[in-house]
């Protein structure tokens, strides 16, 4: 019963925001929810690359562009750990001793 009544608050708020929108958020809306149909009844990948060659997305330079954010995302990560393993350690040790006193 309780995923009944979240997903009646989903489909709730989704008539709100489709009731109050424009034209042109309404025509988005209503191409998206084709191109998702078609999607999950066909071979995804397949739909998908046809729609966004339909609507010239530029697929390659977007793949490329997400490669290079996680790339950053995992060097920071690699650079944070080595602090935080130390940083960790020192506290560790102050708070290991500061039960044993």
């Amino acid at each position: 019963m309780s995923s009944e009544r979240s997903d009646d608050g989903i489909w709730k708020t989704l008539a709100a925001y489709l009731r109050r929108a424009d034209e042109s958020t309404l025509g988005r809306a209503a191409v998206e929810a084709a191109i998702l149909l078609a999607a999950s009844r066909a071979n995804a990948s397949q739909v998908l690359r046809e729609a966004a060659t339909v609507y010239k997305v530029d697929t390659d330079a977007i793949a490329a562009k997400v490669k290079q954010e996680f790339a950053a995302k995992d060097k920071a990560k690699v650079h944070k750990k080595p602090e935080q393993n130390q940083q960790g350690n020192a506290r560790g040790k102050t708070a290991k001793n500061s039960v044993a006193a």
